[in-house]
């Protein structure tokens, strides 16, 4: 039995990943040491569900297309900048997701619904955030320079894309950082919204 630390996101397309990578340049430039996110690992996660035993995974396919069964494809735009846990004292830098949210809330709520059926998953105490990570900043210090710039930012706009698929991703933790391979995909098929 392996483990498969395993988590269910949406991509944000390449017009925001170009924005989101623009963005960090501009934030690495108040010289605060942050962990960034690589742009081949950018997505908003909808449920992180940790180490998975690999014999579960086709069950957790199951729920998310349950989930996702009759989603319509929809809009999401990514604009705005914030921090966890607040902007004066960022230690996570994200971007905000504004068109779209609600979807994805309501995407996060069903696979939620679906997994906690399943048995063996508890739904996460926290209310969900939709965002896009930027980095993780090291050190009070670093979040410091940072608070003084984010508010410069809050106007910024990273495009926006459509999502047509729910992912499940295994991220395996590796010295330069996390490596991440689709394992399962579920396309949005329902007819769009009036």
């Amino acid at each position: 039995m392996a483990r498969v630390r395993t988590f269910i996101a949406v991509e944000i397309g390449d017009t925001a990943r170009t924005a989101a990578i623009a963005l960090q340049k501009v934030l690495a430039r108040t010289g605060a040491s942050v962990k960034w996110v690589e742009s081949n690992s950018m997505h908003v996660t909808l449920v992180f569900l940790g180490e998975v035993d690999d014999r579960e995974l086709p069950a957790v396919f199951r729920a998310v297309s349950k989930a996702t069964a009759g989603e319509a494809p929809f809009p999401l735009h990514v604009a705005g900048v914030g921090a966890f846990p607040t902007p004066r004292r960022p230690k996570t830098l994200w971007a905000g997701i504004t068109e779209g949210a609600d979807r994805l809330s309501r995407l996060h709520e069903r696979i939620n619904t679906h997994l906690v059926d399943l048995g063996g998953y508890r739904r996460e105490e926290r209310a969900y955030t939709p965002h896009l990570t930027l980095g993780r900043v090291k050190s009070e210090e670093d979040g410091n320079l940072l608070a003084a710039e984010l508010p410069k930012h809050l106007a910024w706009n990273g495009g926006q894309t459509v999502v047509s698929e729910v992912l499940v991703f295994s991220s395996e933790l590796k010295r330069d950082g996390p490596e991440y391979t689709v394992l399962g995909r579920a396309e949005l098929l329902g007819d769009p919204e009036e």
